[in-house]
């Protein structure tokens, strides 16, 4: 299941109904933990960002591995892979509002690669797209965290998109 919502308080309720006791979390945009603390007793959380003020409390955080770096870098995708090479649940919480085309390519990358059962993702953008389309009677749906269709096993090749938006990820 793939839900989406805007409001971090719906964000964080959606996570705590699909989370269950013993899953694997990877969550992209833990920012400095808040809502990392509401699932890490939990479960297992493997947490992602790249904000300076997350290192530190992040690194002292009980029961949470923290990887610092961009989600849309291959190096932090492969250094996750290293970790875990699936997950229960996927929460991407990129800034909520801003740059839909961003979410869904992090989005398709993590999730084609950790292959998730559940993934719920905070932004505003995705949601309103979602809300505002007219679906064809084609029935192309999905029952898991993730888009069927890009199946693909490992860690997909790095996209040339993302040069276009960020050159500082160009080695």
């Amino acid at each position: 299941m793939i839900k989406l919502s805007y409001d971090i308080e719906k964000y964080r309720e959606d996570l705590l109904n699909l989370v269950e006791t013993d899953d694997t979390v990877i969550e992209l945009g833990c920012h400095v933990g808040g809502t990392t603390k509401l699932i890490s007793d939990k479960c297992r959380v493997v947490a992602v960002d790249n904000s300076p003020e997350a290192v530190d409390i992040m690194n002292n955080m009980d029961s949470v591995e923290f990887v610092s770096g961009d989600v849309r870098s291959h190096d932090v995708i492969a250094e996750v892979f290293e970790k875990i090479q699936s997950c229960d649940v996927l929460a991407i919480d990129l800034g909520g509002g801003y740059h839909p085309d961003t979410v869904f390519k992090v989005f398709y990358i993590w999730s084609s690669t950790f292959k998730p059962k559940h993934t719920v993702i905070r932004n505003r953008g995705v949601l309103e797209f979602a809300n505002s389309v007219s679906v064809s009677d084609e029935d192309i749906s999905t029952t898991v965290g993730y888009l069927e269709t890009y199946h693909d096993s490992g860690i997909p090749p790095l996209i040339k998109e993302f040069d276009f938006w960020t050159p500082s990820l160009k080695k």
